[in-house]
Formats: C-alpha cells, structure tokens, sequence
C-alpha cells in the first residue's frame, strides 16, 4: 500500500492546483489520474486557447453561475482573477486580455498552460500515479484512511481532494465516476445535466444550413410560461440544431425548462439592431429600388445568401416573385420573420458533448469556507465535481482554480 499525506483524485485543474498549492505549505501530495497524462480537459479549453479567467469583477462573476454561484464567494475571496493571472505571470506565461475581458496565454495554446501546472507540481514535489481509477474511499468512524483503486490497489491517506471533474468529455477522464465515489461516501448527488452544449431543433432547416454562422443575432427560448434572452452575438447551425456562443451560454436553463416536459420555442431576431418600423421603411425602400429583380436580390442585404432559400419556404413565398409583386402582407410577415425565425427545441445534445456538467455533489454538503466535506472528516471536494456551473468565457475554469486552492489550503492546514 502506498502512503501519503493527501491523495488528490484527478489531474485537471482543480486537482493540480490544490495539488501545488498543499505542497506549497509542505505537505506530501500524490495525485491519482485515470489516464496517462494530466490536464487533458484543459488542453481542450479555450478551443485549444485556454480561457483561464476573465478580469470582471466578483458580483459580475458570480451572477455568471447558474443558481449557486454564492456558494464560491469564499473561495473567490481567497484566489480571484489577478491572483490567479500573477500565478502564471510569476511563472513566466504572458497573459492578455480580449473582448469581454477574457483572459488567454499570449501562445494562444492551452498546452503552455499546462506546462506552467506541471513544472509546478515536479517543483514541489508533487507525486503522480498514472493510469489508475480510483472506486472508493476506506473510512474509519466516518473520517478518510485511504482511497481504494480499481487495480486492488490503495493510497494510504489522512486528506482526499476529490477533483475528478464532470461526466462530459469522458474521453479525457472526466466521466463522472467522482460523483459515485461521492455518493458511496453518504454524499447526496444532484442530478447530472449537460451545460454548454448544442440543442437539436425538430426542423430540417440546420441539415441545409449546417456551418452557417450568424453574427448580430439575438435568440429568444420561451415554453409559453417563461423566456430566456440573449445578448446580442453569433450562433452557427450543426447537422442537427443550433450552437453557437449565444447558444451553448443559454442551454444549460434550456434543458431545464426540457427537462420539466415544456415545450421550447426558440426565435432568432436577424436585425436585432433595427425596430419593426425601421424593417419595415427599409424593405420599402429596396423593393422599390429593385421593383424588376427577383425577392432573392433584395433580400441579399439582409440575410446570408444560403439563409434565403429556407427564409422564403418558411414565409410560403417563390424566392424568384419579382419584388414589385410583393404584397403588403407578404412584406409585413418577411419583417416578422426577420424579428422571429422560430424553430422548436427538440433536445439538448447529450451529457457527453456538454463543455461542462451541471449538477453532483450537493453544495449543502460542502462548507464553502474550506471545500470540506460536512459528512467526512478529510474529505474535500473541487472543481467540476461540485453542482457548480457558468456561463462560457473564463468563469467556469477560474472557479476549478479557486476551489481547486482553497481545497489545498484548506487540507493541508492541520
């Protein structure tokens, strides 16, 4: 049996910052990662950039979080934005910041980021164990002893981090086997959702218009009791749906309202920067100039020329009429559908596809001041694992850094 001081379950980022962080204050720290490498969800992040953080302020921050972003005031308070830049900083990785106050290494590639935890740990000493999956942990009079692993084998133990990550991207080791090992510990688990991820729509519209991005849109779900509005942005349409920044931000509160048997209608405002009115006196203005030329060239100005086709069908109206044959009507219910291209929501993509996993350990059962287990003694828990989850834009992996540190503090205190 091996020994240590604290094991920490998962190489992510959570894991290897409160892995740095333990070993930091002197302590014996060993991680235990499934696969053969450490941060592989991390090098993902960012597609492929790594957003780390994003330099907003914390009230900003934590109305980024879905429902439960209050719960990481403490661990914020402890390791925010510009501590969390200086760490990388001090460390040689330069750092710049871009639109929407997004944070990414000037290499543009998540693997500098990486190569910053790493040093690190092998720095401090930080031990490895590759290619084991830890099932359970061995408690005596409900206080950690050791971490039992799938090959027979166990760590011996006084501290467990449990930073095993979500149940999405799995091929990188993030499965959700945490959850299990949380729950085999007394732990209450809520339900796993996906968040960050596509929605499929029940027409055929995005099989026509698969990569088609649309920037400058503003999309509104609604299920006829409530709706959930976008800023303003781009979304792209997938062989099956729609996704997108605008999108992926907004599905997580989309497959909640699925989730309840609702039916979700979303409506994609193509001219959000122009009121009916002004839709209107403009439509007026290039049918006129174009009264001899076919709808399809007026509407060029518009709308993306592989958008047209599926516009019209959508309206009931040959794309070739001429636009002096164009009815008042016709012209009224072009500016509606420009203000409401609808399409029904049939799904979420699965859990698997999400960039990130709402839902696991319950925040109830986790002290916010330490990252401690109220249930078992030794036990701490970061990152993904817990039912946290925010918007796209740095939020989420600043939040497996702060809780990933404070769980390393907070372990290796006594």
């Amino acid at each position: 049996m091996q020994n240590t001081k604290i094991a920490v379950i998962g190489g992510g980022p959570s894991g290897m910052m409160a892995a740095i962080r333990a070993a930091e204050l002197g302590r014996d720290v060993t991680i235990i990662e499934r696969k053969s490498s450490l941060g592989n969800k991390l090098l993902l992040s960012g597609k492929g950039r790594c957003n780390l953080t994003n330099t907003q302020d914390l009230e900003y921050f934590l109305k980024r979080f879905s429902k439960n972003g209050d719960f990481l005031r403490d661990a914020f308070k402890k390791f925010f934005t510009f501590q969390l830049m200086y760490f990388f900083e001090q460390r040689g990785l330069e750092l710049k910041i871009e639109r929407q106050m997004r944070v990414f290494p000037r290499t543009d590639r998540s693997s500098s980021v990486l190569d910053v935890l790493k040093k690190e740990l092998a720095k401090n000493g930080v031990r490895v164990i590759y290619s084991e999956r830890a099932v359970g942990l061995v408690l005596d009079s409900g206080k950690v002893e050791a971490v039992r692993l799938e090959s027979g084998k166990s760590v011996a133990c006084q501290k467990v981090i449990l930073a095993s990550g979500g149940a999405s991207y799995s091929f990188t080791g993030s499965d959700g086997s945490g959850m299990e090992i949380a729950e085999k510990a007394g732990h209450k688990i809520i339900p796993l959702r996906p968040a960050l991820v596509p929605l499929d729509v029940k027409q055929d519209y995005p099989r026509r218009l698969e990569g088609l991005s649309l920037r400058n849109i503003r999309i509104r779900f609604s299920d006829g009791k409530s709706q959930i509005v976008s800023g303003i942005g781009e979304m792209v349409f997938t062989s099956s749906g729609i996704s997108g920044p605008l999108v992926v931000t907004l599905s997580g509160r989309v497959a909640d309202m699925l989730a309840q048997g609702r039916n979700v209608l979303a409506e994609i405002d193509l001219k959000p920067a122009l009121s009916v009115e002004q839709l209107d006196s403009r439509l007026v203005r290039e049918f006129k100039a174009n009264a001899r030329k076919g709808i399809k060239n007026a509407l060029k100005e518009l709308l993306p020329l592989r958008l047209i086709k599926v516009f019209m069908e959508a309206l009931g109206v040959d794309m070739l009429k001429k636009c002096s044959q164009i009815t008042q009507k016709e012209r009224s219910n072009i500016v509606s559908l420009l203000k409401g291209f609808r399409m029904d929501i049939s799904c979420a993509r699965p859990i698997e596809e999400g960039m990130v996993t709402r839902g696991g350990v319950s925040l109830k059962e986790i002290n916010p001041r330490t990252m401690e287990s109220r249930l078992v003694k030794g036990l701490y828990f970061c990152g993904e694992v817990i039912d946290i989850d925010a918007d796209t834009g740095g939020f989420n992996l600043q939040a497996a850094f702060s809780t990933g540190y404070l769980a390393g503090e907070s372990a290796a205190a006594d």
